[in-house]
């Protein structure tokens, strides 16, 4: 592709945006051929290589032959030797945390349960002490931590760093989280929420790559979407968009944490589920359970987490009808039961639509299964990182 024209002016300045842009395609894509940064930046061919090379020999990326399609090709990615950044996913009941390079190359990560109610405080302090403990089992030193993310399982006020409606998260309420951790860890601290952050990883990483308009369902305990539109996560005005798990769908429904009644959560999300699985049950079964037991064709089980899936499939109709979308992603810990619950999903999904059949948008599984909001996480840290300042200071 021919370079692009630009107005003639400082040569310098000009190159140095031309660096930025190839560290920006980078961080974004995690690994591109030379040819393809050629093609993501709009720079020539030769352009591309002579700033690679620079950069790889001042440290900033790394170069390894690769092929595709075939062919021989430089593969480009961050250098190693950068640093480290920590992911970090709290959900209604686990923590899971993840310390990697700048290449999203996991080194360690750690789960833990959670408490049912538990609290901002406490926790952080959990994660900031693993993190310690996870910096000295790789010989690591706490000065190498470049930054932190922290995906949340409610919607995240931007302007804030709080959780933006009240009662999502009780324990976490009108606390600063990215703020606080950082005060924890003495470094850059950044924080959204899950389903937002799991769209960005499926975005770079996974099963939306290479895509522009997704919607990536996070179904767990909760249910979100993240919502990709020109090739950027949307986040709304107040950090609430996407919130499918609060869109009502049954006004006499249970009641859901957010106060309102026959939410989608309240409906489908696994809770809801295993509500109705275990009412008058003398032994109440986990969500393994529920899944090995549809499995094995217990009929209960299996109507359960259908009548589940569409449910969800009514509600991402109706969102696609809105937003259009080329692609919908199926995360989340209910993903694990899989064409249980992604077949309903699919029919009632596609019932609903208002397109011809040809003109469908695909609807798949996550190829990042549930580690996509802890990656979605480090994306967000990496991706607050100026490398080139970095390097320079490293000098």
């Amino acid at each position: 592709m021919p370079e692009p024209r630009r107005p003639t002016g400082n040569q310098a300045a000009l190159r140095e945006a031309n660096r930025s842009r190839i560290i920006d395609a980078v961080k974004h894509h995690g690994a591109l051929t030379q040819v393809e940064l050629a093609g993501t930046t709009g720079l020539s061919p030769a352009t591309v290589s002579n700033i690679v090379k620079e950069l790889s020999t001042s440290g900033v990326l790394h170069t390894a032959p690769s092929t595709r399609s075939g062919r021989r090709a430089q593969r480009v990615t961050l250098a190693h030797q950068l640093g480290l950044t920590v992911g970090i996913h709290v959900s209604t009941r686990h923590m899971h945390v993840a310390l990697a390079d700048t290449r999203y190359t996991v080194v360690t990560e750690h789960r833990m349960p959670l408490a049912r109610h538990h609290r901002a405080d406490s926790e952080l302090d959990k994660a900031a002490l693993l993190i310690a403990d996870m910096i000295e089992s790789v010989d690591a030193d706490r000065e190498e931590i470049l930054g932190v993310g922290i995906a949340v399982a409610a919607p995240v006020d931007h302007g804030t760093g709080m959780i933006a409606r009240r009662g999502l998260m009780r324990g976490w309420d009108g606390i600063p989280i990215a703020e606080s951790m950082a005060q924890r860890v003495g470094c850059p601290t950044y924080v959204d929420n899950s389903s937002n952050l799991a769209a960005l990883a499926e975005l770079r990483l996974g099963a939306a790559r290479g895509r522009s308009d997704v919607v990536v369902l996070e179904l767990s305990d909760g249910i979100g979407a993240g919502i990709v539109t020109g090739g950027r996560v949307l986040a709304g005005q107040h950090g609430t968009a996407g919130e499918l798990g609060h869109v009502v769908v049954d006004p006499h429904g249970p009641v859901c944490r957010c106060g309102n009644r026959g939410c989608l959560e309240a409906v489908a999300g696994i809770d809801a589920v295993l509500d109705v699985v275990n009412s008058g049950r003398s032994r109440a079964v986990n969500f393994t359970d529920l899944v090995v037991a549809a499995l094995t064709g217990d009929d209960e089980s299996i109507r359960a987490i259908a009548d589940a899936g569409r449910a969800v499939g009514r509600a991402v109709a109706g969102l696609a009808n809105v937003l259009d979308p080329q692609r919908v992603v199926v995360g989340g810990e209910f993903a694990r039961a899989g064409e249980l619950l992604v077949g309903p999903i699919r029919h009632a999904f596609e019932a609903g639509l208002l397109r011809d059949v040809g003109a469908l948008p695909e609807l798949v599984q996550t190829e990042l299964g549930g580690r996509a909001p802890v990656l979605g996480a480090l994306a967000l840290a990496i991706d607050a990182l100026d490398i080139q300042d970095l390097v320079i200071h490293d000098e």
